[in-house]
């Protein structure tokens, strides 16, 4: 029995998609916090059981009868610690048989400071005893391609990235290796540091956004405060401009990148180029 949480959000619908088509739906369950989001998985024979991170009591009663579980970092960024801890002390005690965790890319040496959470909840898995395998995901390429209609509208795309490569990839290739993982077997003490194939700086990716679109979109880096302020007044929420705007940052000394392919190799095939995406985006 395999368990999913936050499975109503992209990720975790993904991976439950590709599970299903190899184990039965009645072996996977789908832990969320409003059952009524998935009735469509439920339709298709998947077990649901309300999982709310902040309410510790119906995290054991999710996690009844299964032996291996996803554990998708929370959204929450800044509650993510003691979420996350509910959820491991959760499974310690229904004794899961491995616990497969999304963390960031290179989390013990990441520059980006979202790592920090990622790296107090490796500790707490590392501490519980649990057998354990870290997904350790780079940046997901869709936190990119979210900007392509800003960018054409105005032929500029911004950020503090300078010329850092990154080495995004499709959410559901990060996906694929969650199910490769889960279904594999031997994965107890692993990390993985998982990233696209191909690299890029953001400049190549305005230029990838003009040839496909044939509108010219020039790459303007921006000091951290000036990216974060144009965010805010774009309508972002302050904190997620802020996560936006570190991040770029993080990415300027070398946190989005890794050319490992580890990412490929799990799941048996190159990872979706990005100027494949970039054209999915501008159909």
């Amino acid at each position: 029995m395999i368990v999913i949480t936050g499975a109503s959000g992209q990720l975790g619908r993904l991976v439950i998609n590709i599970l299903l088509k190899s184990v039965p739906a009645h072996e996977i369950i789908a832990a969320v916090r409003n059952p009524r989001k998935v009735d469509d998985l439920a339709a298709l024979g998947v077990q649901v059981r309300q999982a709310d991170y902040d309410q510790p009591e119906t995290l054991v009663k999710a996690f009844q009868g299964a032996n291996k579980l996803l554990l998708i970092s929370s959204n929450a960024v800044g509650q993510r610690v003691p979420q996350h801890r509910a959820v491991i002390e959760a499974a310690k005690q229904v004794n899961i048989g491995l616990l497969a965790y999304t963390s960031i890319l290179h989390a013990d040496h990441s520059p980006l400071p979202l790592a920090v959470e990622h790296q107090a909840t490796e500790s707490l898995i590392l501490a519980s005893g649990i057998p354990a395998v870290l997904l350790r995901n780079g940046w997901y390429s869709e936190n990119y391609l979210a900007s392509i209609p800003a960018a054409l509208q105005y032929g500029v795309l911004l950020g503090s990235a300078g010329d850092g490569r990154i080495a995004s990839a499709a959410c559901a290739d990060y996906a694929a290796v969650a199910a490769a993982v889960l279904t594999g077997t031997d994965q107890a003490g692993r990390i993985y540091e998982l990233a696209g194939d191909e690299s890029y700086d953001l400049s190549e990716f305005a230029q990838a956004i003009s040839q496909q679109s044939g509108k010219t979109v020039v790459y303007q880096n921006l000091p951290e405060p000036e990216f974060r302020a144009a965010l805010i007044g774009a309508g972002l929420p302050e904190s997620l401009a802020t996560l936006l705007a570190e991040s770029d940052v993080g990415a300027s000394k070398g946190g989005l990148f890794d050319n490992s392919r580890q990412l490929s190799q799990l799941i048996g095939r190159p990872t979706l180029p990005i100027a494949v995406q970039i054209k999915t985006v501008l159909q």
